[in-house]
């Protein structure tokens, strides 16, 4: 009988990286594929196959992209206290993999159910994938930075495989491809995952060893039950983005009492100033989120409508470019950021995971200003510079590996252990937020006249990233002047 893995073990690695970063590295690159292929296709499918306007298009993709990230909050919870992280991300994927399959059979008739699924899915498998990287580490680990930084990556590969080939399929070939190739990958990922977790020991089992089996059972199956429950809720929702509003106006608030009620809980002050830093960088997140995930709305509109296909020496599709671009540059430039730090680092000069907050949105309102200046480079029917636009995304992409890598890992450093999918899902619902706020400017930018030319659509779209631009400098410049308080708080984590 083969020797049972422990914790120390796993902990114990020689070498830069354990080699069940590397099983979930796989997992993570295949779901975000299916992520990032929906995420890339969505406002486009709805304007040009459902026939909805462009702004009803950018409120729809707000819902769908709040609600993703909403219920990571929710399967956070329900793996920390029932599941388990393996149950949970196992449940997820098997969801992701139906409900994209659905969408397969007939874009048109099924799209709004096989979101439901979806939605709930990654719910469940997004936060708590996340959560087993941290636990391969010790505290106090130097290397789990790096070991986020490859399990970054690996997001990043799979967006820009499935950010390109989604786009590709459903634009050049059929609707039913892009989906179906969705589905394909998520299925890859969830056999790879259930062949290695036994490599994971004792991570990510169900919290609820004290049960008995018939106990553990029966509380599982109402998760599942519940979960499948909120299908038809979720399909009502996204149909109409008025209920949306209200779920959003209660999720968040219910959240914050929650995470206040848990703090209260805590008995060591250190440990209570940790999980408010946490939330500080977790409140600005959802504005960061907000600006940067205009990419799946209001950008992939303006691409299909208003870019000229030349980039440099060859003709691409704009969408592809809008789907792949930040992917391709986190994959190039985040080893470069990486060596960055370590040299600034050696001469005592790093800036602190505050700062980089800050320079994140520095880096994003220089991104926003780009995109209001491809106005400069239009022509007389509203086309304008691929070029301008993919440099654009380069100054973007630089600011969130100022901020989301750093945030992943900064999350798991400060949040005790019994608390970590919770604090997890907060940090996913913040991004829920922000994708809610995305969809809301984004329906705010288009244009309300329908009939409006691609020049007026130029303008109207430009003049709102103008206003995100200063949003961000804005508080790129507050988060830099507050950092020495909120590191107070952090207690020597860094």
């Amino acid at each position: 009988m083969s020797k049972q893995i422990t914790l120390e073990d796993i902990q114990n690695f020689e070498g830069k990286y354990p080699k069940q970063l590397w099983y979930l590295f796989l997992v993570e690159m295949w779901e975000r594929f299916c992520f990032y292929g929906m995420r890339g296709v969505l406002a486009i499918f709805m304007v040009d196959q459902l026939l909805l306007t462009e702004k009803d298009a950018n409120l729809k993709y707000g819902a769908i992209q709040a609600f993703v990230y909403a219920f990571t909050f929710v399967g956070g919870i329900f793996a920390d206290k029932i599941l388990g992280f393996k149950r949970s991300l196992t449940f997820g994927a098997v969801l992701m993999v139906l409900g994209n399959g659905l969408i397969a059979i007939d874009p048109h008739q099924f799209f709004y159910f096989g979101i439901a699924l979806t939605i709930i899915g990654t719910g469940f498998f997004k936060p708590n994938i996340s959560s087993m990287v941290g636990d391969l580490y010790r505290e106090g680990d130097s290397r789990r930075d790096a070991g986020f930084g490859v399990f970054y990556s690996g997001i990043n590969v799979g967006a820009l495989l499935g950010g390109a080939l989604c786009v590709w399929l459903g634009k050049e070939h059929s609707w039913n491809l892009a989906f179906l190739a969705a589905a394909i990958v998520m299925l890859i990922g969830l056999l790879i995952f259930t062949f290695t977790k036994k490599h994971l020991g004792p991570i990510g089992n169900s919290p609820l060893v004290h049960l008995s089996k018939a106990a553990k059972i029966r509380r599982e199956v109402m998760v599942y039950a519940g979960a499948l429950i909120c299908i038809p809720l979720i399909f009502i929702m996204v149909n109409n983005t008025r209920y949306t509003d209200l779920f959003m106006y209660i999720v968040g608030p219910l959240a914050l009492v929650y995470f206040l009620f848990q703090l209260l809980r805590e008995k060591e002050r250190s440990v209570r100033q940790q999980l408010i830093a946490a939330l500080i960088l977790i409140l600005f997140s959802i504005l960061f989120f907000a600006i940067f995930e205009q990419a799946g709305g209001s950008l992939a509109l303006f691409a299909n409508n208003n870019l000229q296909h030349d980039l440099l020496f060859f003709q691409i599709d704009p969408n592809v470019v809008n789907n792949g671009a930040n992917s391709l540059f986190v994959i190039v430039f985040s080893p470069l950021l990486g060596l960055l730090w370590l040299a600034l680092a050696k001469k005592k000069l790093e800036p602190n995971t505050v700062v980089k907050f800050g320079l994140g949105f520095l880096f994003l309102a220089i991104g926003y200003y780009i995109f209001f200046g491809t106005r400069l480079f239009a022509d007389a029917t509203g086309k304008t510079s691929l070029e301008v636009f993919t440099l654009a995304y380069l100054a973007v992409t630089i600011g969130e590996l100022c901020l989301s890598p750093i945030g992943l890992s900064m999350i798991t450093k400060l949040s005790p252990r019994h608390l970590g999918g919770m604090m997890m899902g907060l940090w996913f619902l913040a991004s829920a937020y922000g994708q809610y706020v995305a969809g809301l400017l984004g329906a705010g930018m288009s244009s309300p006249d329908e009939n409006a030319s691609l020049f007026d659509k130029l303008i109207a779209y430009t003049d709102g990233y103008q206003q995100l631009a200063i949003y961000s400098l804005v508080a790129g410049v507050v988060l830099v002047v507050l950092s020495p308080a909120v590191r107070k708080l952090m207690n020597g984590v860094s």
